[in-house]
């Protein structure tokens, strides 16, 4: 089953035809397609559809989800009579995101497509009323390029909203598990822009600037995802462990230095200090910043 359609329904750039397919060496698409993050979106599904809910909707509305993944937001999107374009770097989150856009019978309304975030040459101009991007694309490499072809694409008038974790937040679970991740990882390549300035107001400001948008124009607010599994504290750091990318980095290097053991035991304590226990497992509330630019 192929994930990775042509638009038919939606304004093309006439002088690109075809989205930017990175190569097999791409950093990000490494990454991404190195475990398996849909382990971790079945963690946020609640959410997610709840994320969805909280926008202030009007129909008939077009949608790009930035970074889609497996279709954590464009699927409820989608279900609530919204037009959506997905676009990820991750081939094998695509294909997922096929299957639950099939299996909640809404493939006619989500058109999904493989890229680069920073390089959206296959959308037009001012083709989305909304563009979405939670906790995606503050993950990819050319933060500056991503915030000028986001609100390329989005009209005038238009919204773009974005969920991004903050860097040191005590209250933020996964940029706890990054920075505790960081401590054991190599060090990054030179040039090397941290995915976590986007949860920083003034960055985000001075990038959608660069953009030609004014600083009046962005709001920000403190929000919050929860995860939820079924299992303890440690079933939930193992989860991590198997299947997202940066964990999964992290602990091989702890191996070579002969230090999972202690990488280990700082996730799951670090699990354990922010899980709530339920009668069906654990829940593990994070914050986040929400920023909204109106376009």
């Amino acid at each position: 089953m192929r994930a990775f359609r042509v638009l038919s329904n939606f304004p093309m750039n006439t002088n690109n035809n075809i989205l930017l397919d990175p190569p097999a060496t791409h950093p990000n698409q490494m990454l991404w397609e190195k475990g398996n993050y849909c382990a971790i979106a079945d963690f946020m599904r609640e959410s997610g559809k709840a994320l969805v809910h909280s926008l202030d909707l009007k129909l008939p509305l077009r949608a790009l989800d930035l970074c889609c993944g497996d279709g954590n937001t464009a699927v409820p999107l989608a279900q609530r009579g919204v037009e959506v374009v997905g676009v990820d770097i991750s081939r094998n989150l695509l294909a997922n995101a096929q299957c639950r856009a099939e299996a909640a019978q809404v493939a006619s309304r989500l058109r999904l497509l493989h890229g680069d975030a920073s390089r959206l040459t296959l959308l037009a101009s001012q083709s989305f009323d909304l563009t979405l991007s939670i906790f995606g694309a503050m993950f990819a490499l050319a933060p500056a390029e991503v915030a000028r072809e986001m609100v390329r694409v989005t009209k005038s008038g238009g919204r773009i909203i974005m969920g991004n974790w903050i860097a040191n937040d005590p209250k933020s679970f996964v940029s706890q598990l990054l920075r505790v991740s960081a401590n054991y990882a190599p060090p990054p390549p030179a040039g090397f822009i941290s995915p976590m300035r986007w949860g920083d107001p003034e960055q985000v400001t001075e990038w959608f600037g660069g953009a030609g948008i004014a600083a009046d124009r962005i709001s920000f607010q403190r929000d919050s995802f929860t995860f939820r599994c079924a299992g303890s504290p440690e079933e939930f750091i193992n989860t991590y462990r198997r299947f997202y990318g940066p964990t999964m980095n992290a602990y091989a290097a702890a191996e070579q230095q002969g230090r999972v053991d202690r990488l280990h035991r700082e996730l799951v304590a670090l699990a354990e200090e922010h899980a709530v226990q339920t009668d069906h497992g654990i829940t593990v509330p994070a914050t986040y910043l929400r920023v909204t630019v109106q376009c």
